[in-house]
């Protein structure tokens, strides 16, 4: 049995088939190749010859993927095509897997990421983008019936303006080039990009103004000493001084990200970080107050993730891929 024949039921199937014999009426011309291949029978496959020798270096040698960045996608979603095409069900396994690192399904793994997306775009002077367009990885996604990547995918193309998205211009100073999309959204998709687009927005919004309700300043009880002038502990020594500084940091995000719409301003879980930081704990009075922020901080992103999906109107029914988590 030949290799693609062990990893392929595609394969398999098709060289079970009886063959014609060599000179019968029933064989193949194949236009005149015979000679070229020793009159043995051909098979046109109608895919990229790039992406055939990826899989069939991936298949006899094994899969050697690279970071995810834009070259590596290129070979990898041909693979992920090919061996989703011809039932190759290891490799699309680990093509799988190895796209999820860059379009994943927990918090923990997209802010590794973004970690990556940072220092990548730091290190080079032209800012380029590390990872390749959301709409590619969208698009694959639903040719190759692989939904978990879909969240990730939607809510990274949501980050950017409708005009950097579908008219991006050098001329806007805050435009970052994108890569070169090879298609477009169908209308559906289309659709939840823009529903999305509006929830995340809501989110952010939301956020900035809960920041101040949601932190109850954390008040000594009144028989407690208000001697001390830092906080060691989970009680708030400080709560008029706390209460101000709130309110204060909500005047400044809602002037920063609503008004300004300053980097990170599409960007809910991005915000949410930054907000948790405000209040820093190394170096604020009140430490209770700031470890109180980050804590709320930390939730709020949790559910905003788990949101991600209801935002795009993401339908995982029927579906057993992984979830956001």
């Amino acid at each position: 049995m030949s290799v693609l024949e062990r990893h392929s039921a595609f394969f398999r199937d098709m060289f079970s088939m009886p063959q014609p014999e060599i000179g019968s009426t029933d064989a193949i011309s194949n236009q005149g190749l015979e000679d070229d291949v020793d009159k043995l029978p051909i098979v046109d496959l109608h895919d990229a010859a790039e992406d055939v020798g990826n899989l069939l270096t991936a298949v006899y040698d094994g899969p050697t993927f690279g970071n995810n960045d834009q070259e590596d996608f290129r070979v990898v979603s041909g693979v992920l095509r090919l061996s989703t095409k011809y039932l190759i069900d290891f490799l699309r396994a680990k093509a799988l897997a190895h796209l999820t690192k860059a379009w994943p399904t927990s918090l923990k793994d997209w802010d590794a990421r973004e970690d990556l997306a940072r220092t990548h775009e730091t290190d080079l002077t032209n800012g380029s983008h590390l990872y390749p367009h959301p709409i590619a990885v969208i698009n694959l996604a639903r040719e190759v019936d692989a939904p978990s990547l879909l969240p990730a995918a939607f809510y990274d193309l949501s980050r950017y303006p409708f005009s950097h998205i579908f008219e991006p211009t050098e001329e806007d100073q805050t435009y970052r080039p994108l890569p070169p999309a090879p298609s477009r959204l169908s209308n559906a998709d289309l659709e939840r990009l823009c529903l999305g687009k509006e929830a995340s927005q809501h989110a952010i919004t939301s956020l900035i103004m809960a920041m101040g309700s949601s932190q109850s300043v954390r008040s000594a009880p009144l028989n407690s000493s208000h001697s001390r002038k830092v906080s060691h502990t989970a009680v708030c020594v400080s709560a008029a001084a706390c209460r101000k500084d709130f309110s204060e940091l909500v005047a400044l995000a809602t002037q920063h990200y609503l008004f300004d719409r300053e980097r990170g301003c599409y960007d809910p879980l991005y915000v949410a970080e930054e907000l948790g930081q405000l209040k820093s704990a190394e170096f604020s009075e009140c430490k209770a107050c700031a470890r109180s922020l980050e804590a709320w901080a930390a939730r709020e992103r949790e559910k905003m993730w788990k949101s991600i999906p209801i935002w795009f109107r993401l339908d995982h029914s029927g579906d057993t891929s992984p979830r956001l988590c």
